[in-house]
C-alpha cells in the first residue's frame, strides 16, 4: 500500500504552512543550487514527478517548456497546484511515481523534488524514466540526502539542556524502511546509500551530469538563522544525468 501522508488532514495543514509551501521555489533551501543544473526548458516536454504544489511545473512553464505534466498521489496538493500554478500547457494527474506508464520518447526532460526517498525502489524508478525519456533527455533530481535518512528518526541529538550535540548516522548499509518524524507525524520513509543512487542510475543508461549536496545560500542563512545548523551535516542531495 503506497503511503499518502499528504491527503491527511493534520500532516496537509503542517505541511502547508512550510515556507517552500508559501513561496514556492524560492522558499526552497535548495532551489539556488536545484535551477543551476537544469537544462534549458524552451520548447521541452518536461514531466515533473511529485509535483506537489506545482512550482516546478510553473518554473518550467515560465522557461517556455512547450508542455509539462505534474504527477502526484496528493489530492489535495493538486486540487491547490491547479488554482496556484495552472497554465495552459500544465497538466496535473493523481498518479503514484511507482505506477507512471508513459509511452516512449514521451518526455525531453524528468524532474523530481524530494519524492524518491519515499519510495523503496530507486532502480524501478530509473527503469521507468528511461523508458519514458528520449534519447539525450536529462533527469534532474532531489532526494534527501543518505546521511539525513541513514538513522532513521531524522532528529538530531541533544544535551540536558536541549542544544544540538549531533546528527545520528547508523545502520548506514542497512537499506529500506525508516519510521521518520516530520512535522511531528510518523512518516514512513525508504533510506538508500550514494550507492545505490548512482550506480541504479547508471545501470539504467544514464549518464552523470551533476552532483551536489545542497548547503542553504548566504541570504537563506540570513533570512533563517537557524538555517546555521544545516551547515553541519548534508540533507539535500542534488542529481542530474542524461540517458545515453
Amino acid at each position: 500500500m503506497k503511503e499518502n501522508k499528504y491527503d491527511d488532514e493534520a500532516f496537509y495543514n503542517k505541511y502547508s504552512q512550510m515556507s517552500r509551501s508559501v513561496y514556492g521555489l524560492e522558499g526552497a533551501g535548495e532551489w539556488h543550487l536545484f535551477r543551476k543544473i537544469f537544462p534549458d526548458l524552451k520548447n521541452k516536454r518536461v514531466l515533473d514527478l511529485g509535483c506537489g504544489f506545482g512550482w516546478h511545473c510553473q518554473y518550467a512553464a515560465d522557461q517556455g517548456a512547450k508542455q509539462v505534466i505534474g504527477t502526484d498521489i496528493s489530492q489535495k496538493m493538486l486540487d491547490l497546484a491547479r488554482k496556484k500554478n495552472k497554465f495552459p500547457q500544465v497538466e496535473y494527474r493523481l498518479m503514484a511515481i511507482e505506477d507512471m506508464d508513459f509511452s516512449a520518447d514521451s518526455f525531453d526532460v524528468v524532474i523530481s523534488s524530494l519524492a524518491f526517498h519515499y519510495i523503496e525502489s530507486f532502480d524501478t524508478v530509473c527503469q521507468r524514466v528511461r523508458d519514458c525519456l528520449i534519447n539525450g533527455g536529462d533527469f534532474i533530481f532531489s532526494v534527501e540526502h543518505p546521511v539525513f535518512t541513514a538513522y532513521g528518526n531524522q532528529d538530531w541529538f541533544y544535551d540536558a539542556e536541549g542544544r544540538r550535540l549531533h546528527w545520528p548516522v547508523d545502520r548506514y548499509y542497512e537499506q529500506g524502511k525508516r519510521e521518520a518524524v516530520f512535522l511531528g507525524e510518523k512518516v514512513t520513509k525508504y533510506h538508500k546509500t550514494m550507492t545505490t543512487y548512482i550506480r541504479d542510475l547508471l545501470n539504467n543508461g544514464f549518464e552523470l551530469t551533476n552532483f551536489i549536496e545542497a548547503e542553504p545560500s548566504a541570504e537563506m542563512l540570513k533570512k533563517y538563522p537557524d538555517f546555521k545548523d544545516e551547515l553541519r551535516r548534508p540533507m539535500i542531495l542534488l542529481i542530474s544525468a542524461r540517458k545515453k
